[in-house]
């Protein structure tokens, strides 16, 4: 019976238990190596925020690290009437939240149609355009920031927040554009033309087509755009001075003050309230970091 004999696995194909056991021993040790790294490098990230929750709702840390009674003291800014010392907590909150949100919908609008226009066209200048915008990009943006000064005067956006999100947007926006144009050029020419071949203007092919395809390359550039808006701080007490227009960057700043006399506690309550909005934001929206544009075909499967 030949063919029975073929069927049979050969003797020597087995593994050796051995050799398994060898590649699970060593499997087990790479894998504890990796979290062993992981922790040790999160470690000190922890510990930070650990120790911020702990002062902001003790009364004292006994050698700075050991909580001492339990108290709400520190969140009295949440409730307390805004002073002269302090400006009122929510318009701050909101005025941050109006740059975060104004400088992602700025930087959305005008880099979602320029990289395409960089990766679907071709037109005289293109090349340079594009170096050009990596050169700006390398400026550092402090270097900008008096030509910037007498700029936004000149435009009478001077204490506003729509003059900082658009420097910030101005500033970030090569980097947005060129996250977008990957995520163009990674699409098939096919599904283009296709929508082109079936009468489809260059408007209908980029709002219908294309745009659909690179809505995760959308959502990272929003993401990052809002968490910079959110943190931004150097613009913020270049070009604000009025109270009223100052967001919780600024807060922060006027609550350390002199160093000798300065309240941890307080500190760290509102260091907490000014982070937790951004760790709420990116929690809900990393999902689309992860995802990875499928381009297609026409009349594909």
């Amino acid at each position: 019976m030949p063919e029975l004999a073929q069927n049979r696995p050969a003797a020597g194909l087995r593994a050796d238990p051995r050799v398994l056991a060898r590649e699970r021993r060593r499997e087990r040790a790479l894998a504890f190596g990796v979290y062993a790294f992981l922790i040790i490098v999160s470690l000190p990230l922890v510990a930070g925020y650990g120790w911020l929750v702990l002062n902001s709702f003790s009364t004292e840390l006994v050698h700075g690290v050991w909580p001492e009674g339990f108290t709400l003291r520190h969140w009295r800014f949440l409730w307390e009437p805004p002073s002269d010392y302090y400006p009122d907590l929510w318009r701050t909150t909101w005025n941050t939240l109006w740059l975060a949100i104004g400088m992602t919908v700025t930087m959305v609008a005008v880099a979602t149609p320029t990289a395409y226009a960089l990766s679907r066209m071709k037109f005289r200048g293109r090349s340079l355009f594009l170096a050009l915008t990596l050169i700006l990009h390398a400026f550092p943006g402090i270097t900008l920031l008096i030509a910037t000064y007498y700029v936004l005067r000149t435009l009478g956006l001077l204490n506003s927040i729509p003059g900082v999100f658009l420097v910030k947007a101005a500033l970030m926006l090569p980097l947005g554009v060129w996250v977008m144009k990957g995520f163009y050029d990674a699409i098939s020419w096919d599904v283009e033309m296709s929508a082109l071949v079936d009468g489809a203007s260059r408007i209908q092919t980029w709002y219908k087509v294309m745009l659909p395809q690179v809505m995760p390359g959308v959502a990272s550039i929003s993401i990052f755009s809002f968490i910079y808006g959110w943190s931004e701080y150097i613009y913020v007490i270049t070009f604000i001075q009025d109270k009223n227009a100052w967001t919780l960057s600024s807060y922060i700043n006027s609550i350390v003050g002199d160093y000798r006399f300065l309240d941890y506690g307080l500190l760290s309550a509102t260091a907490l309230f000014y982070i937790a909005p951004v760790l709420l934001f990116f929690f809900f929206t990393q999902k689309y970091l992860m995802r990875v544009t499928i381009g297609g075909t026409k009349g594909g499967s």
